[in-house]
């Protein structure tokens, strides 16, 4: 079996395990994901979730948030952890997004990524599910999987993006970059995963890992 034959089937595995995928982060427009996604750097969405309500409900756009001090920003985010450089990082693009795009998110990865706090990942997450355009981001969940299911290297997550973008078509990438999320969470976590029993696993994993 081909590469792109065992890349056509783990789709079709996927699709048939989560043919609808919801967005994880809770948020009600394109600034309040991205502040979410912001938050959900090494943390979990369900933290993110639990934390943003409190958030939104003191600030839910830049015009909002800047009326806050960072202060006041870092230690309702706190459990999200990293708060000292997240707090910072919100105050500053909100004050960015007044200054340069009349209060709204950017729809372009260029300009999402010269914000503060947002990378590459980041920005490809508000791109796909924000504005539906066609993104694959890769955090380490997707890059693990990726690497067990031989579908890349593994080397590094651009790589990964790359690998994944070349086997999967562009259509499919919003909903399967979620598909992954989901799929790693339920039947291939980081820890305590027995790749015999994971349904796709134990039909393409490494070796290695079996």
């Amino acid at each position: 079996m081909t590469k792109q034959e065992k890349a056509n089937d783990i789709a079709n595995t996927l699709n048939e395990l989560y043919p609808e995928t919801p967005i994880p982060l809770d948020h009600k427009d394109p600034y309040t994901l991205l502040i979410a996604v912001l938050l959900s750097a090494q943390c979990t969405d369900v933290r993110v979730n639990q934390v943003t309500p409190f958030l939104f409900e003191k600030a839910d756009t830049p015009q909002e948030m800047i009326k806050l001090e960072v202060e006041e920003i870092k230690a309702i985010i706190r459990p999200c952890g990293l708060s000292p450089r997240k707090s910072k990082a919100i105050y500053d693009l909100s004050q960015i997004l007044l200054d340069k795009y009349d209060g709204e998110v950017p729809q372009s990865f260029e300009g999402l990524e010269e914000l503060p706090g947002v990378g590459h990942k980041t920005a490809s997450v508000v791109m796909a599910q924000a504005f539906g355009v066609p993104a694959f981001p890769v955090d380490t969940h997707i890059h693990r999987l990726a690497y067990r299911w031989n579908l890349s290297t593994g080397k590094n997550v651009e790589k990964t993006e790359k690998d994944l973008k070349r086997l999967f078509p562009k259509e499919s990438w919003n909903k399967l970059h979620l598909q992954f999320i989901f799929f790693g969470r339920e039947y291939c976590p980081a820890r305590g995963h027995d790749p015999k029993v994971c349904p796709i696993c134990s039909k393409y994993g490494r070796k290695s890992l079996l």
